[in-house]
């Protein structure tokens, strides 16, 4: 029971001395390399306290059972009283492991760049023109790409959908891997009308849970919203260099400017340089469908203007 096992990690901690340090994660490697049985018993606490998912939440889903084993440390072994939480309201993870749910976000990130190292796909080389439903049977396949893929997914399910969590899992999940994988799965497509395909399609690219808002916003405000936002900006300007190097800001109030764009169908770059940028949108609000209609007339050209360019696949076919 959830009990016994709070019970066995409360008697490990107590037997550890009282003089050693209250570093939290020393106490946690301890029980790791401990070989005593401990680390199967904090196998289940990271379980239920949610300590790592994806490396960088550190929430606890489990508020009531992940709060009961802390207050027993904290009540029972008073070394942990400097880095637990001690309040009744909903304690985080993160004061428990203050250290490992603080580390650099650039660590976690190595760690999971290794682990993508060791997968077979990491050596593939990119080939253009596959179906959403073969790339995501290879990565289901593969144990690395599954194992990402399943941690993505869980924060993304619709049932408990937060967009703004789910779009920092998809983040991380394209951020991490190899850019052969990423564009793999990026510019995969699928043939009408397979449903399986459009399935895996929606499991790749994070929908609907990171890209569809109710209502859909304009394609005004999402970059309106994008350019308030600092690591979006960051994304969008470089999309727009690599990628459109024509659209400039000069040519947002001119009208004939962007009619002439639009009707010509403004050239891409489309270059690897651009599909980079493109796929480091992921997990931001470029990605979020938008719209155009209902706008006032003198608000279209820019607003389709702006869709073309973050929806459109012309740059990429």
């Amino acid at each position: 029971s959830l009990y016994s096992v709070f019970t066995v990690l409360f008697m490990y901690f107590t037997s550890t001395s009282t003089a050693q340090t209250t570093d939290c994660l020393h106490l946690r490697e301890q029980c790791i390399n401990a070989a005593n049985g401990c680390e199967s018993v904090w196998n289940v606490v990271e379980h239920v306290c949610n300590v790592s998912v994806l490396g960088n939440r550190c929430k606890a889903e489990d508020a009531i059972g992940c709060n009961r084993i802390i207050q027993v440390l904290a009540d029972k072994y008073p070394e942990f009283r400097t880095c637990v939480c001690t309040t009744d309201d909903f304690c985080s993870i993160t004061t428990l492991l203050e250290k490992q749910c603080s580390i650099d976000k650039d660590n976690i990130s190595k760690e999971t760049k290794l682990q993508w190292s060791l997968s077979a796909l990491s050596k593939q080389a990119y080939r253009a023109n596959r179906t959403c439903l073969d790339v995501n049977k290879e990565c289901v396949e593969d144990e690395v790409c599954n194992k990402q893929l399943s941690l993505y997914l869980k924060v993304c399910s619709v049932n408990k959908c937060n967009m703004e969590e789910c779009q920092e899992a998809i983040r991380f999940f394209y951020q991490n891997m190899p850019f052969v994988v990423a564009q793999t799965m990026t510019f995969c497509d699928c043939p009408q009308p397979d449903e399986s395909c459009h399935r895996a399609k929606e499991l790749l690219h994070g929908k609907p849970c990171a890209v569809t808002a109710v209502p859909h916003p304009s394609c005004l405000n999402v970059i309106h919203m994008c350019e308030e936002n600092e690591l979006c900006r960051k994304k969008y300007k470089t999309f727009r260099s690599e990628c459109w190097r024509h659209v400039t800001k000069r040519c947002y109030d001119d009208e004939a400017c962007l009619e002439t764009l639009i009707k010509g169908d403004m050239p891409c770059s489309a270059n690897a340089d651009c599909k980079a940028a493109y796929v480091s949108t992921w997990g931001t609000m470029l990605r979020v469908e938008c719209t155009c209609q209902d706008l006032p007339p003198v608000e279209q050209s820019l607003c389709k203007l702006f869709h073309h360019m973050l929806h459109s696949k012309s740059c990429f076919s």
